[in-house]
């Protein structure tokens, strides 16, 4: 037993007025948009990239991927124009 006499801390537990408090649902819980309809939301980065995996695998729809590849090749095309790419360095002269 010590000699001094220490206090204890206080602990300020605030209360909104008019506020009546549910099971563990936060009143001021800020939630993105469109957090129920995304796949890859919550379960640690494991599961997340498990998630995210499994979306890859199950693919796209053919139209998605041509469309995304046609897009590619011609933003290509034109990087290699606007940086004025020579195909002559692939010939042997």
């Amino acid at each position: 037993m010590s000699i001094f006499k220490t206090r204890k801390n206080k602990r300020y537990e605030p209360v909104t007025r008019f506020y009546e408090q549910t099971d563990g649902e936060r009143p001021f819980e800020v939630k993105g948009r469109f957090d129920e309809f995304r796949t890859t939301t919550g379960g640690g980065l494991k599961g997340k990239f498990n998630r995210a995996m499994a979306d890859y695998k199950q693919g796209s729809d053919r139209e998605t991927r041509t469309r995304l590849r046609w897009v590619l090749l011609i933003l290509l095309l034109l990087f290699f124009w606007i940086i004025d790419f020579d195909l002559s360095i692939f010939t042997g002269n």
